[in-house]
């Protein structure tokens, strides 16, 4: 059971064009954030670094940035991002089969080497302690350039702050991701753990 109760949508209208994009991204306002708005200006201002960090205009891939917040987010532990960034992936063109293959990335072949350098980033970076080394850098700038390594790091961080929120709180995940996760994550030992209603 979540800790504190998301509040309705509509309590803060002003809010309206930040749960937009959020819409945009997953298909729902997600619990996370409705739980957040009892501090409007904080969705407010993670929507402004959600736009500069998930920007259309960007080198990497949206879609690919989505698998870039499961693995982190399955480094740090959080339920409820690692079946939420999987919607969010789909919904911004990974194919179902690439997501149903996430536990066989390293060998998959419905992922490339630059892919799963960067997955084995996500993963170290989402590591406490953090895991990241000169070996992997060495692996990373052989795939990715430096404009593309900020990118990557930046959706580490930005799900980052969602693991901490989601987690500390117990949000309760909705049917969406819920189903998802049963579907692909829970063979890996993924079940929804306290963001179970």
């Amino acid at each position: 059971m979540a800790h504190l109760a998301p509040l309705p949508a509509d309590t803060h209208p002003e809010l309206a064009e930040s749960f937009a994009i959020f819409e945009k991204i997953l298909g729902f306002v997600p619990n996370s954030l409705l739980t957040l708005q009892r501090r409007p200006k904080i969705v407010e201002g993670f929507g402004v670094l959600t736009r500069a960090v998930m920007d259309p205009e960007g080198e990497v891939d949206l879609g690919f940035k989505r698998l870039i917040a499961h693995f982190c987010s399955r480094a740090a532990g959080c339920q409820y991002c690692m079946a939420h960034s999987l919607i969010a992936a789909q919904i911004h063109g990974i194919a179902e089969e690439k997501v149903a293959a996430l536990w066989e990335y390293q060998s998959s072949p419905l992922y490339s080497e630059a892919e799963r350098a960067a997955l084995d980033y996500a993963l170290a970076a989402g590591a406490v302690p953090n895991q990241v080394d000169e070996a992997l850098m060495t692996r990373m700038r052989a795939h990715w350039s430096e404009g593309q390594i900020v990118e990557i790091l930046a959706a580490v961080c930005l799900y980052g702050f969602l693991n901490r929120w989601n987690d500390s709180m117990a949000t309760e995940l909705e049917a969406a991701p819920s189903a998802l996760g049963d579907a692909v994550l829970t063979r890996g030992g993924w079940t929804g753990g306290k963001h179970r209603g």
